[in-house]
């Protein structure tokens, strides 16, 4: 039996607003080579968004070699590491020819491909096509086929495809080009997997949010998803990155998974639980797999309090997390609250002031003729709106100096 570790968007270098991320990613990384040790896990998949941006910093470069070195063990558990939406493919692939010899293939453009021969560890690379590699590890008795997708923005898929389609056109090309591989390469003497970096949804089922840290994927004709039934019928397991909580799409024609990042990446993620997958596979049999959670880093809220010692108390039950705070007031957050509030936690990235009217007070709500007013007008209605009362003549002519000065701009 084949253990695989499928992992994706780790995000290296990430940070969330002004707060760098590399010491959780690191701790969260060990935590990753620990469970596959644990796990006894023969490949490692990563589907993608290794990096956070095309041109990661050294710190990001360096934290993922030492990581893919241990995580390879000399070369004896090979990983084979694609290219997602946040990565230069260029930068991703350049390493390769040396990566490969410890066991680890790096793959990003579909007209690549990875040379065949035997590694020193015994790992041999059987044979190879544009898309496609197959694997034959010491331990285990029968090859490895995976088909790699990485992801490719709408010119480099154009080139490849050797023309421009539709959507429709566009998701049968691929499933054309998937197919083909599979029927040429993936039979039932050994195990066949699906690496990719894209956005898969179940054909009539409602679509996934894409999380707000991660950049839409846009296909060519503007599809916002590749389809479950685009997989060839041999696939066994699907191991796909992109979206950032773990999320089986679906079961047929195999199990199309997303393992979900290593952190919180972003306040809608908040409430997810991160993990990685390890996944059992013997050839013509169905697909085993089971989530691990992740334990490390920092945990994401979203708290909401509408007074100081209410929030201070939970800040002190929570010192290691992320916080994004909303603290709901009559007017505005005064500075003494404020300053309490930030010296109480060094994890609060949001403060925000959530304005409630004062009991019995409308909100300013305008009619059609109330847009035929002058600005002054305007102004004084609003101000009614939020503090209940007319503003005084200072504080009129303040706002008629700065429309006037707009006005002369």
């Amino acid at each position: 039996m084949l253990k695989i570790l499928h992992t994706a968007d780790w995000h290296l270098g990430k940070r969330l607003q002004e707060f760098p991320r590399i010491e959780e990613q690191k701790h969260v990384l060990d935590e990753i080579c620990q469970i596959a040790d644990e796990q006894e896990a023969d490949l490692v998949l990563l589907a993608g968004d290794i990096f956070d941006s095309f041109n990661p910093a050294h710190e990001a470069v360096e934290l993922l070699y030492k990581t893919l070195r241990r995580l390879s063990k000399n070369g004896n558990r090979p990983i084979i590491a694609i290219s997602g939406n946040h990565d230069s493919s260029q930068f991703v692939e350049a390493p390769d020819p040396l990566a490969r010899e410890m066991g680890i293939f790096f793959y990003s453009r579909y007209d690549s491909l990875i040379p065949s021969g035997t590694l020193d560890s015994g790992v041999k690379i059987l044979r190879t096509d544009r898309g496609f590699m197959e694997l034959k590890l010491p331990k285990i008795n029968f090859p490895i086929r995976l088909i790699l997708a990485p992801y490719a923005h709408e010119v480099s898929l154009r080139t490849y495809l050797g023309e421009e389609n539709r959507e429709e056109e566009f998701r049968n090309l691929l499933a054309d080009k998937w197919k083909n591989l599979a029927d040429q390469y993936c039979d039932s003497n050994g195990v066949n997997a699906f690496v990719g970096h894209f956005f898969f949804a179940k054909k009539g089922a409602l679509l996934e949010a894409e999380p707000e840290s991660e950049r839409p994927i846009l296909h060519v004709g503007g599809t916002q998803a590749l389809f479950t039934e685009n997989l060839p019928a041999q696939i066994q397991y699907a191991a796909l990155g992109h979206l950032h909580r773990y999320h089986a799409v679906d079961k047929n024609p195999c199990p199309v998974v997303y393992s979900s990042s290593p952190l919180a990446y972003s306040f809608s993620e908040a409430d997810q639980e991160k993990q990685v997958v390890i996944v059992s596979l013997e050839p013509g049999k169905a697909a085993e797999y089971k989530p691990i959670p992740l334990k490390s880093g920092r945990p994401l809220y979203r708290k909401t309090f509408d007074n100081l010692p209410d929030t201070l108390d939970w800040l002190e039950k929570h010192p290691y997390c992320f916080v994004e705070l909303t603290y709901q007031t009559e007017h505005s957050i005064n500075a003494s609250t404020r300053k309490a509030i930030n010296q109480a936690h060094d994890g609060i990235v949001n403060l925000i002031p959530q304005i409630n009217n004062p009991q019995g007070q409308k909100s300013l709500s305008l009619k059609a003729e109330d847009l035929e007013k002058d600005m002054l007008s305007l102004f004084k209605l609003y101000f009614q709106s939020e503090r209940g009362q007319e503003p005084n003549e200072e504080l009129l002519e303040i706002f008629k100096e700065v429309i006037s000065q707009d006005s002369n701009a």
